[in-house]
């Protein structure tokens, strides 16, 4: 058995766990909060919530004193962490599993070895070098990159890189699409917050040759240019980008993965996370002339010349980044590395 934890805020853990697990249901069991109904054919145990009391939003604040430095979120006096914390070193002392994968959590990954289990620690892009990362990487059996390792972090030390598995392209399947060059679709994942309406619509303006298909929440414009479609969340929004003549979006795993996956002309903003994550992406896909990076949302003024840079032919810049079967793959080797730690126990 292999227990898998996933955080739960935005929607790209889930998404890369569920790819995975696809590969062989039976052996795996999800932990995390919010799970029910959304598992397939994989168990799951839902989790207490552990963000702040009285807030659905959740900033990785816990507002604790003291704190050790090998942990980045521990709150003091949560019934939610406690009951967590019981939950699943319980599962643990009852399923006596073989490995454990932490999507993404330091203190998940700590107590797991904590309760003597081996541990795969999901590793996102970005400046992963402050001490809580660093050892739950050091007590990990192996780290897993959901990226290519062309747009690996400078700062990451040799010895976090040697262990480490990279895996792109888990969540990103090609679609089937024609495309419209006439169309710019704009796209900033579930994890950030709504676009800009005002200055959409004033891109949209500069442009009335284009219709700009915004996907995702998108701030109240006053009055919006016929050009300028809101569409909220989509049921496929690969689908749509598959069809663009270009993308502008952030530089999250889920919007780089359906680009990539699709190979269209890509205008690149990536948003503020913590440890420098979408920048440090942002600035690979560019190095490898997969996408144009923008630092900031471009004066309206600005946008003919953008678009026209991003539709420069790039080669195989971005389908070299994503692999197919990644999902499979990587099941394949967390089963070879549970089956490995199992016989070891045994022995």
């Amino acid at each position: 058995m292999i227990g898998y934890y996933v955080h739960h805020h935005g929607i790209g853990h889930l998404t890369r766990a569920r790819a995975i697990t696809a590969g062989a249901p039976e052996r795996f069991t999800l932990m995390g909060t919010g799970l029910a109904g959304r598992t397939d054919a994989v168990a799951a145990m839902d989790l207490a919530d552990d963000r702040p009391e009285g807030e659905r939003a959740f900033n990785g604040q816990d507002g604790a004193a003291n704190r050790p430095d090998a942990l980045h979120y521990a709150p003091l006096g949560h019934a939610g962490v406690r009951r967590r914390v019981a939950d699943i070193t319980g599962w643990i002392a009852q399923a006596r599993p073989a490995l454990m994968v932490v999507d993404v959590s330091v203190e998940v990954a700590l107590l797991a070895r904590l309760a003597a289990t081996p541990t795969v620690c999901v590793r996102l892009a970005g400046r992963r070098t402050d001490p809580a990362h660093l050892e739950a990487f050091r007590g990990a059996t192996a780290i897993l990159a959901p990226f290519h390792p062309d747009l690996e972090d400078l700062d990451t030390p040799d010895w976090v890189r040697a262990k480490t598995r990279y895996a792109p392209g888990l969540t990103a399947t090609a679609v089937e699409a024609e495309v419209d060059e006439a169309v710019v679709v704009v796209v900033f994942g579930a994890g950030g917050g709504a676009s800009d309406g005002e200055a959409l619509a004033a891109a949209a303006r500069r442009t009335p040759d284009l219709t700009w298909r915004v996907l995702g929440p998108m701030s109240p414009v006053a009055a919006a240019p016929p050009n300028l479609v809101a569409l909220g969340w989509v049921e496929d929004a690969a689908a749509e980008i598959a069809a663009a003549g270009v993308v502008i979006g952030s530089a999250g795993n889920g919007v780089i993965g359906a680009v990539l996956a699709a190979d269209r002309p890509f205008l690149c903003l990536p948003q503020d996370r913590p440890f420098d994550e979408q920048r440090s992406t942002g600035r690979g896909l560019a190095a490898a002339g997969a996408a144009v990076l923008l630092e900031a949302w471009p004066d309206a003024e600005a946008w003919p010349d953008l678009l026209a840079a991003a539709r420069r032919p790039a080669g195989e810049a971005r389908t070299r980044l994503i692999p197919a079967n990644a999902g499979q793959a990587t099941c394949d080797w967390l089963l070879e590395l549970a089956d490995r730690s199992a016989q070891g126990a045994a022995h």
